[in-house]
Order: C-alpha cells, then structure tokens, then sequence
C-alpha cells in the first residue's frame, strides 16, 4: 500500500512558497461528506498554515465526484484562481459503477490540466471500502486533502515560473 509508510500530513513548510498572494479554489463532492469534508480540512489547514488568506479560498461543492470536472472547469473560467484543487471520494461497490466514475474523473481532470493555464490537483479517494477513505482522510495515514494543497502550491510556483 503507498500510504503505509508516509503520513500524507507531513509537509516543510520551509520547501513551500508563501501563499499569501495566491487565490485557491476547492471543488468538493458532496457524495461521502464525511470523507470530503475532512479532506477539504485538511487542504484548507494546509493552506492557511502557509500563508494563504482566508478570503482568497474558495469553496464550492457539487453532487458527486463525476461533477468536479465541470465544477473545476467553471471556477477556471469564471474566477481568477492559481490553482484549482478537486476533492471527492468513490467506494468500490459490487458493480461496474465504480470503475467508470473512477476512470472518467481521472481522464477529465487530465484533460483540465492539458487545456488549461491553471492547474488541477487531483484529490479524489478511489478506495475499496469506506474505512480505507476514513484513514485517508485524517485517520491513520494522515489527510490526503494535506498532501494535495502542498501539490497545490508547488504547481502555483512552476506555473509562475
């Protein structure tokens, strides 16, 4: 397992610009609020530790994690934003369902950062069960939301670069 022995929390601030100046926008999916909710936690506690100002996060939240793509797509276009960060959660079931919604999320945040200016990190759990999200999430393997505001601001740095 890839988070077995890395605690996705664990960050330097010290390697990370000052967000100060940055504007960031969160996509979350609505369909596992627990897990979503707590991933946009730790984005956010990520965020604001580095320095970025509280009225220059934006959230918006849409139905499921299909939507985030058009979600991301719309704030791009619509909101001057560094940087746009995705955050959903789908749960392997007994049918095929997970795998489309899996594989179309994937490709359809692909295609947002080969079209776009701005980049889009990629936060979205594909878990066999809800407890592997849980520890996901701010369990036992630390909150991936972490993890992918530091991908955030790493991709805001190269961007202006």
């Amino acid at each position: 397992m890839a988070t077995a022995n890395k605690n996705l929390s664990e960050y330097n601030k010290a390697t990370l610009p000052d967000a100060k100046e940055f504007t960031v926008g969160i996509v979350v999916s609505e369909w596992n609020d627990q897990v979503t909710n707590g991933l946009f936690a730790g984005a956010q506690a990520a965020l604001l530790d580095c320095g970025l100002l509280p009225e220059n996060l934006v959230r918006w939240d849409v139905p499921g994690s299909f939507e985030l793509i058009f979600g991301a797509k719309k704030m791009i276009e619509t909101l001057e934003v560094d940087a746009v960060i995705v955050i959903g959660c789908v749960i392997k079931g007994e049918t095929m369902h997970f795998e489309f919604v899996c594989e179309g999320v994937t490709h359809g945040i692909k295609d947002l950062n080969l079209i776009s200016e701005v980049p889009v990190i990629f936060c979205v759990l594909t878990d066999n069960n809800e407890q592997q999200s849980l520890d996901r999430s701010g369990g036992i393997h630390g909150n991936k939301g972490t993890e992918a505001a530091v991908a955030a601001l790493k991709m805001i740095a190269l961007n202006q670069q």
